[in-house]
């Protein structure tokens, strides 16, 4: 049997651009997983939850692109893990993956001007440039990015919104799939698809876990064995408290208490435990409506993010 052909790759958005109107001159829709890299069987449940996300033919290009607008100057963008043939190979062995784009910088100013600068380079990224040619237009879904992640990383959903209008705007996807662990982020797409008129459908794809609970990220490769260990308290903790909702104990402050006190004892540091509704994200005093409980610790010098759902019905 013939190896799997991997994706065609494509770098310049021009061309990104020109294959997506092709594909859809051919009768198929085309679907955006939108990915950092460093690829694990989260991202390729998101390219399962593509293929799967039209009755007719669907082309799936996967974006692989390390987005600088979301990193603080104090966080890890020089350190993010990085794989591009490794994750080719995995992408290829999808059997479904028609196209990764991953372009150099999407925030790139090319001119003639600068090409003609005796400080040679072409074109530069413009993200934090302050002479007057820097990028400046920028997205923000002022209530949603607020809270949660937000709190602690002002900069990151201004910078996640922008970047993903831009990957809509080059690829025209019809559809995109992005991952609830990362759930604050996935309200912010769908309230700026909703809200700014993307032609776009947005699927939520569920939380993948490794077999002892923990939920697939690409930063957990950073984490020692013993500080592995102890972010399973995360996982546990949840399960425990959905649990605990869902028997009556719904009390959001009792319930926030016992995560901090479970997270703490295992050794992590905590960012925010909070309570939320679920499309709203306000937060709320009992779990008495479709909630969903978000957690943000460290352990060591990794920060982890997971959630849970509780489905009780508004009442």
């Amino acid at each position: 049997m013939a190896p799997p052909s991997e994706p065609e790759v494509i770098r310049d958005k021009a061309a990104m651009r020109a294959w997506s109107r092709r594909r859809r001159a051919e009768g198929k829709a085309v679907a955006l997983v939108p990915t950092m890299g460093f690829l694990h069987e989260g991202h390729l449940s998101l390219v399962s939850a593509a293929a799967a996300s039209s009755t007719g033919p669907v082309a799936i290009v996967v974006s692989i692109y390390v987005n600088p607008s979301q990193f603080a100057p104090t966080e890890d963008l020089a350190t993010y893990p990085s794989d591009f043939a490794g994750d080719l190979r995995k992408l290829a062995d999808t059997g479904v993956v028609a196209a990764v784009f991953s372009p150099p910088d999407l925030y790139v100013r090319g001119s003639a001007r600068r090409s003609a600068d005796a400080s040679g380079g072409g074109a530069a990224s413009c993200v934090e440039e302050a002479d007057g040619n820097g990028h400046e237009t920028w997205i923000r879904v002022e209530r949603l990015e607020k809270g949660l992640c937000g709190s602690s990383r002002p900069v990151f959903f201004r910078g996640v919104a922008t970047v993903v209008a831009k990957l809509f705007n080059i690829v025209e996807p019809d559809i995109a799939v992005f991952g609830k662990k990362d759930y604050q982020q996935w309200r912010v797409i769908c309230r700026m698809v909703r809200d700014l008129d993307f032609a776009i459908e947005i699927i939520g794809s569920e939380i993948v876990r490794e077999a002892d609970g923990l939920a697939m990220s690409s930063r957990n490769v950073h984490l020692s064995r013993e500080e592995r260990e102890k972010a399973l308290s995360i996982s546990r903790s949840l399960a425990n408290a959905k649990t605990a909702a869902l028997s009556g104990n719904n009390h959001s402050q009792q319930i926030k208490d016992q995560i901090v006190q479970a997270l703490t004892e295992a050794g992590g540091q905590v960012d925010y435990v909070e309570i939320v509704e679920q499309e709203s994200l306000v937060p709320v005093e009992r779990i008495d409506r479709p909630s969903v409980i978000c957690v943000a610790a460290w352990f060591g010098k990794v920060r982890l993010i997971d959630n849970i759902e509780i489905g009780i019905p508004s009442r």
